[in-house]
């Protein structure tokens, strides 16, 4: 039996779980469990890096003796290393305004159109090629030696080697997508250094021992699919091609897996994306709002019971109110009952129930509308939706998502991406073989999956699909 450590980094909490992978099956355990809560300093949201990092180094020696480390977290963010390879401050939360109004600047400069062909990305404020053009001229990004996003600084912490994942790398929009390298003369037209990006590695790299100094052993880290979404999708268990995939919790990434970008122009009217994934896959999708809306509510609400208000959400009438969560107004941290409230047109809902009904009813015409726009633009056919993560818990969302897509929905296993993580360490490391459809196989014999047929009205989804565009 090999044991491996999954590090799974979210927006709102992080976890170290322990996989074992033996005879062709693969089981996990977590072993810690830590919130991620960021900071506002100076008027600016920063990341507490260095608590995750404690929470990182609690759960792999309460894991013991493993064969190797994974990393995985969100996208886009990055800590700063000054020439001494020292971090320059905590990193800025991708939440922060500080992009305010400058991807409309970047794409007056560059070209919208020019800009996708290049990168493949859709154009999300919070980007890090934004995240770089507002912090110029800053004395931080000045004094910069080398720029790591967040799996690539904890690894580097604990081995001592740079690098940047290609999974991860390919959400920057700094990646030229065609050439599999950074976007060299795009930085430089920017003012972004291009010296300050390490070298690519692909999924599968062993990037190095822990440090001995570090006290937890000397297991190698290997670079997974350090993108928690690229992880996800190695954690779909689906049986052929022809799905769709819901990476579902304080997001949702909605897409199909591809063997090559889509970048016509229609693609990036729709503003999807076309991000790296694990063995020369692409990821296309599109990020919607998910759970983001109904986390920040319980947290107002001060943590309700959530499965009983599930309950009464669900005997709540259908469409009620919907929303368009893909608005930026929902982005923020912060009364987002008024928010909702305002978008909807009401003057106020009349239970916490009515406002759970209103997001879910909403979520799952954002799925929708993302499943079919999937489909139809990049020309791949769905045969059902794979929901994985934590909203593959949320029945309600889980029926909603059926019902609208007028799919099956699969959803599980909750832990996918945890699960993705260990299996390319496994791989790497010679413990299981094959390619994705060998992996997934694994998956589909191991983990729980629940299966919701669509039923309902299919004409009153289109119905408030029209209504939500009005």
């Amino acid at each position: 039996m090999s044991t491996f450590a999954a590090v799974d980094l979210g927006a709102s909490s992080g976890r170290v779980m322990v996989g074992r992978v033996e005879a062709g099956a693969v089981s996990l355990a977590a072993v810690n469990r830590f919130a991620n809560e960021p900071v506002r300093v100076g008027g600016t949201l920063h990341w507490d890096i260095l608590a995750l990092y404690r929470g990182v180094l609690d759960g792999l020696r309460r894991a013991g003796t493993v064969d190797g480390i994974g990393i995985d977290s969100w996208a886009v963010d990055y800590g700063l290393l000054d020439a001494t390879g020292s971090l320059l401050g905590n990193p800025v939360h991708y939440r922060d305004s500080r992009t305010d109004g400058v991807p409309e600047r970047v794409g007056a400069l560059l070209g919208e159109d020019k800009l996708y062909a290049l990168t493949g990305l859709q154009r999300q404020p919070f980007n890090t090629i934004y995240q770089l053009v507002a912090a110029a001229g800053t004395p931080q990004l000045e004094a910069a030696r080398r720029l790591l996003l967040i799996p690539d600084l904890l690894a580097y912490w604990l081995t001592g080697e740079a690098g940047a994942e290609f999974t991860n790398a390919s959400t920057t929009q700094l990646l030229d997508l065609g050439a599999g390298a950074w976007a060299g003369e795009l930085m430089a037209s920017l003012g972004i250094p291009p010296a300050l990006f390490p070298p690519l590695r692909s999924p599968g790299t062993v990037i190095g021992p822990v440090l001995p100094a570090i006290g937890i052993g000397t297991p190698d880290v290997i670079a997974v699919g350090s993108h928690d979404t690229a992880s996800a999708v190695v954690g779909v268990p689906a049986a052929g091609p022809d799905f769709a995939y819901i990476s579902c919790g304080t997001w949702s990434l909605v897409g199909v897996e591809l063997p090559a970008p889509v970048l016509t122009e229609a693609s990036r009217l729709a503003n999807f994306t076309n991000e790296g994934g694990v063995d020369g896959t692409v990821r296309y999708l599109r990020n919607v709002m998910g759970l983001w809306p109904l986390q920040e509510c319980l947290r107002e609400w001060g943590s309700p019971d959530l499965p009983a208000l599930l309950r009464e959400a669900a005997a709540e009438p259908a469409f009620g109110a919907v929303v368009d969560l893909d608005d930026p107004v929902f982005l923020a941290p912060g009364d987002m009952v008024g928010r909702l409230t305002a978008a909807s047109g009401r003057s106020a809902f009349s239970s916490p129930a009515e406002v759970v009904r209103c997001i879910l009813d909403s979520l799952a015409l954002a799925h929708r509308r993302a499943v079919r726009q999937a489909q139809e633009l990049s020309g791949r056919h769905v045969d059902a939706v794979h929901i994985v993560g934590g909203g593959a818990r949320n029945e309600l969302l889980c029926r909603l998502t059926a019902d609208a897509c007028g799919l099956p929905v699969l959803a599980g296993p909750v832990e996918a991406t945890a699960l993705g993580n260990v299996l390319v360490q496994a791989r790497a490391a010679g413990a299981i073989g094959g390619g994705l459809p060998a992996l997934r196989a694994v998956l589909r014999e191991t983990q729980q999956i629940v299966r919701y047929e669509p039923r309902g009205d299919a004409a009153a989804w289109r119905s408030a699909e029209r209504r939500l565009e009005a």
